[in-house]
């Protein structure tokens, strides 16, 4: 039985970078664990941490219940797959699956056996004799995965392994890993920045954002409920509609959530009502995902928002329509800054920041200012400047190449019980939040 434990885990680097930061995390026997982020987040360092690669700062790294801080790499019984593969050129692909075998001082016979096994399993046994040169990239990576599974560890840890892929190959790839690992029962770590691979290859999902863990749970949980907003924005495409809205409780009737010059009315029968009506008065944020929206006519009865498009996106087997609706949107970035906030100290803006670390002028009061942390970060809603303000475009689908265009009024109908709300720091505002 092979589980992972992370307790209060933190790696920080020689120049003061902190990687990870108190992480906290659980593997189950036998689990597909992705660890999803994006570049710079963590994820990998901590794959590197449970390999014994890195020593963790602080904290403790348990495999099957022991502590292993200490233990080498080789004495973990682990299997790594990597990005680019990392085949010996010179031998064949029958060499490279049988290499971890000779170490380990199996009999030529069992080796042979396992090594035909393996290589049946992943679709390669007719390439044994091949050199890595001779394969496609496809190839290369079963090659690689064989290499591990050939060992049979008890945890396999996989770093970004179809990055390099194509994204058909990349999709036919995703179904055999998690099929094969499935079957072998072993425990599997998957680092990557694809919420694509994430949704559909995990049992569980572990989202990063600058070395913190910001949610964790099933595929379903985390892109149904999010927890930050920071993971609602990460995780869905198109990405989840963020917009302010003030709040104004009417006891026993409705919370008016007012967007600019229009409002939706939250039922007082809702189960979340309770939980927005301690922020009357106060400014939230309401996310949208664009499955919770459908265009209607004008004069449609229910919960509706009208709006002009202002652009169309065609994706063949549907169009996105980007409606103004006069509210202003919440963008996060990335890496999880309010994109809204973008005024540095002295309301120096970013551009100009970017400038100065390019010209070396300005003085230090100019330098962007670090940002907040704990309980002390930042507000979503923090309003810079009114020529900062991002006007909402919701994200609509419609049919393919609609009869529409730029410019053309839409109304949308609004799923009420497909809403989520978020407070001025970020957090979710639920009730029976899993």
């Amino acid at each position: 039985m092979t589980t992972v434990a992370l307790k209060d885990v933190t790696k920080v680097f020689r120049d003061g970078t902190i990687a990870v930061d108190k992480l906290n995390l659980d593997v189950n026997d036998g689990e597909f664990m992705v660890l999803l982020g994006p570049s710079g987040c963590g994820k990998s360092t901590v794959l590197r941490m449970i390999a014994g690669l890195e020593e963790p700062t602080s904290g403790a790294v348990l495999l099957g219940g022991d502590l292993v801080n200490d233990l080498e790499p080789g004495d973990r019984g682990i299997a790594m797959v990597f990005q680019d593969f990392a085949l010996y050129p010179h031998m064949t692909v029958g060499g490279n699956l049988a290499f971890p075998l000779r170490l380990a001082g199996i009999e030529p016979s069992p080796r042979e056996e396992r090594v035909a096994d393996v290589a049946s399993a992943l679709g390669i046994g007719d390439m044994l004799g091949r050199k890595p040169s001779q394969l496609s990239g496809g190839q290369r990576q079963r090659v690689a995965m064989g290499r591990a599974i050939v060992r049979r560890p008890g945890l396999f840890l996989m770093d970004e392994p179809l990055s390099n892929l194509d994204s058909g190959l990349r999709a036919e790839l995703r179904a055999e890993i998690s099929g094969l690992t499935r079957e072998l029962g072993v425990t599997t770590i998957y680092v990557t920045h694809d919420q694509a691979e994430a949704l559909t290859m995990a049992d569980r999902v572990a989202i990063m954002r600058k070395g913190v863990l910001q949610d964790v749970g099933t595929p379903t949980q985390v892109y149904g409920r999010p927890a930050t907003l920071y993971v609602a924005a990460f995780l869905g495409s198109p990405r989840m509609n963020l917009l302010e809205a003030s709040v104004y409780v009417h006891l026993d009737r409705y919370i008016t959530l007012s967007l600019g010059d229009q409002a939706l009315h939250l039922p007082w029968d809702d189960i979340r009502s309770r939980a927005v009506a301690h922020y009357h008065g106060e400014r939230i944020v309401i996310g949208m995902r664009a499955e919770a929206l459908t265009p209607v006519a004008p004069d449609a009865p229910g919960h509706v928002l009208m709006g002009r498009i202002r652009y169309l996106e065609h994706h063949g087997h549907e169009s996105l329509a980007f409606v103004d609706i006069g509210a202003t949107a919440v963008v996060v970035d990335q890496m999880g800054t309010p994109v809204q906030d973008v005024a540095g100290p002295r309301g120096r803006s970013r551009l100009g920041q970017v400038m100065q670390r390019l010209t070396g002028r300005g003085g230090e009061a100019e330098q962007p200012a670090a940002e907040p942390a704990g309980d002390n970060r930042a507000s979503v809603l923090s309003d810079p400047g009114r020529h900062h303000r991002r006007p909402a475009e919701l994200a609509v689908r419609l049919a393919p190449y609609p009869a529409v265009g730029p410019g053309h009024p839409l109304a949308v109908s609004v799923r009420m019980d497909a809403l989520h709300f978020f407070d001025e720091r970020g957090d979710r505002i639920d009730v029976g939040w899993r």
